[in-house]
């Protein structure tokens, strides 16, 4: 039997309708259109896309044949970047997606800052495979700037009877929005990567194993596995990998997954 090659996912094309400054670092965009029905949605809080940006100057018109240019002109083959839905609705067929800017830095960061009204969002997806479970005896979630989409619908989609903890690396009060947390849930914001490993290891341990959230740096993420490991969590009970890492850009990143530097036992 001969391997047949895996079809290329689908690739929604949209259209920016509204871009929104939300705090220093964070804009919004909302995007919709035609396009919506090639996006495909799931029911998890951790959904991700992957946004392909073209360079204006190769006149590529969307959806883009990539195995086509791969083959006969990979010098124009759109950046892929990933980035987590904040939020979807199939009846107004749009979806929302906030994306962190460091100035000029990057290349999804600087389209999010020129972004218009009436331009063109290209991505495939969603992935992902988080949600809060709801029997779980209590909630860990851990992140950074870049995992705050992903823990603000997170904590949307608790109960109001829900209890934990939500750790979060931000270092511009400014930036730090998060949703109304319920009652039994503590907010805990803190300036560097270094302070959060310490109040985790620090953290008040209730009974029963938490369900863990964990995304982030890769180096941090690796420290908060070990210290997961020392109070005995169980993988089944975590969703943890990185979404970027230290002096990485995504193309090695996403290559490193696959050899040991990049994984997360």
């Amino acid at each position: 039997m001969t391997d047949q090659p895996r079809p290329a996912p689908a690739q929604a094309v949209l259209t920016v309708e509204d871009v929104e400054q939300v705090s220093p670092e964070l804009i919004r965009i909302t995007a919709g259109g035609d396009g919506y029905d090639d996006f495909r949605d799931n029911v998890f809080t951790d959904k991700y896309v992957k946004i392909l940006f073209a360079d204006p100057e190769h006149g590529l018109t969307p959806p883009f044949d990539l195995a086509r240019l791969r083959e006969e002109s990979p010098e124009k083959l759109p950046t892929r970047r990933t980035y987590t839905i904040r939020s979807s609705d199939a009846a107004r067929r749009r979806l929302v997606i906030d994306f962190v800017v460091h100035g000029d830095e990057g290349v999804a960061g600087p389209w999010a800052r020129r972004a218009q009204p009436g331009d063109v969002l290209v991505l495939s997806g969603a992935g992902g495979g988080y949600a809060p479970d709801p029997a779980a005896p209590w909630h860990l979630l851990v992140g950074d700037h870049t995992a705050v989409p992903a823990i603000s619908s997170a904590i949307e989609a608790m109960p109001p009877d829900a209890v934990g903890h939500v750790l979060v690396t931000v270092a511009d009060p400014a930036d730090r929005i998060l949703p109304d947390l319920p009652d039994g849930v503590r907010l805990r914001w803190t300036d560097t990567d270094e302070e959060l490993l310490s109040v985790l290891a620090g953290l008040h341990w209730a009974d029963g194993h938490p369900a863990v959230f964990a995304h982030g740096e890769r180096g941090t993420i690796k420290e908060v596995r070990a210290l997961l490991k020392q109070r005995e969590v169980p993988r089944e009970s975590l969703s943890i990998s990185a979404y970027w890492a230290r002096g990485r850009a995504e193309d090695q990143f996403q290559a490193e997954k696959r050899e040991p530097i990049g994984q997360i036992e």
